[in-house]
């Protein structure tokens, strides 16, 4: 699609931006479902020896898989954040200035509260303000996890990475307290993955600027007012 007079096609989000994206994306999702089935195991009635079946270890395999794949696609995204554009940096998820605030408070009328925006002031051509403290809130949480499920994967690890949590467990009082900040953060991020959706799904529709397929191609339309303005 070519751009029309009043919008130019931008190429926003680069390559490892949309590589982190989607691993995260995928690596949260199996992170869920395992966690849930270790936290919670279904009764499995079976008539075969129980050496013959290794269903939870597999389980256990997945989990930590995708543990391990979150840490590589955020030490990616972390990398990207000083080495990427402008719209990846590091300063665009901390949005705590005059012109941050402003928008951040016209995305919050525009998106909760539905008032019309005629000036235009909630659209941004990377991440709005709210986008990019809710995004700072995600790695927190995400962080959170990591620590404390290698935490708690440290007494059984046989190699050196999960060791460096080792101290994790002990500084938060022990490990029926990890546990429970870790299934807490878990829900945060559950929560967040319905209401991130829901908002690009809204943004998509109400300005036609290409906001889900971005995260494919890299690229938006934007309206050539906003870019003489950035």
């Amino acid at each position: 699609m070519r751009s029309t007079p009043d919008f130019k096609r931008v190429y926003v989000w680069e390559g490892p931006v949309r590589i982190f994206h989607w691993l995260n994306a995928l690596s949260i999702t199996v992170l869920i479902i395992t966690g849930f089935l270790i936290a919670d195991p279904p009764a499995i009635m079976s008539g075969k020896e129980a050496s013959n079946q290794y269903l939870f270890g597999t389980v256990r395999f997945i989990h930590f898989t995708a543990a391990y794949t979150m840490v590589a696609v955020i030490l990616l995204r972390v990398y990207w954040a000083f080495a990427g554009n402008k719209y990846a940096g590091w300063r665009s998820f901390f949005p705590f200035h005059k012109e941050g605030w402003k928008n951040m408070l016209a995305v919050i009328k525009h998106d909760i509260l539905l008032i019309p925006d005629k000036q235009g002031t909630h659209v941004s051509i990377g991440h709005n303000a709210v986008a990019s403290v809710s995004y700072l809130v995600l790695f927190v949480m995400i962080f959170i996890m990591i620590f404390t499920g290698f935490g708690l994967y440290s007494d059984n690890a046989t190699w050196w990475f999960p060791q460096l949590f080792s101290w994790v467990v002990p500084a938060l009082g022990g490990d029926f307290m990890a546990r429970t900040i870790h299934h807490v953060t878990m829900w945060g991020i559950l929560l967040f993955i319905p209401v991130h959706v829901y908002l690009v799904l809204y943004h998509d529709w109400m300005e036609s600027r290409g906001e889900v397929s971005s995260m494919i191609s890299g690229f938006k339309f934007i309206e050539k007012m906003l870019l003489k303005r950035s």
